[in-house]
């Protein structure tokens, strides 16, 4: 499986910006749990949002719920994530990934895309 993300970028303080990632080498992707996480300098990566097609549900870190949104659309293997009002601290790289659910609570990333650069100035 592999996963190509897109549509990072350099935007001001209250700007948007959308980023895709397509998935490849999956026959199942409508049944994929898929997630974004970011890593921004010195920090550990951060899983933002996690949707699960088995359990039917989305959920957001708090850090980025009501500004990011997350959607998938099976036709194309891709899922996306649109963030509205970015803040300076959303700069990071920013990381699609296919998940697991581990332990029964702990979302873990699978197969990874390669990260894409998110830059918000002040």
């Amino acid at each position: 499986v592999q996963l190509q993300a897109s549509g990072g970028g350099l935007v001001q303080a209250g700007g948007s910006l959308r980023l895709s990632c397509t998935v490849s080498g999956s026959s199942t992707f409508g049944t994929l749990s898929l997630g974004w996480f970011r890593q921004a300098p010195g920090k550990e990566r951060e899983l933002l949002v996690a949707t699960s097609w088995a359990a039917g549900i989305t959920t957001y870190a708090d850090s980025v719920k009501g500004r990011f949104t997350i959607s998938r659309d099976n036709a194309k293997n891709t899922v996306s994530l649109q963030m509205n009002s970015l803040k300076p601290e959303d700069t990071a790289i920013y990381y699609c990934a296919t998940l697991r659910l581990r332990g029964g609570s702990t979302w873990e990333g699978v197969y990874w895309g390669q990260g894409t650069q998110v830059t918000v100035s002040s």
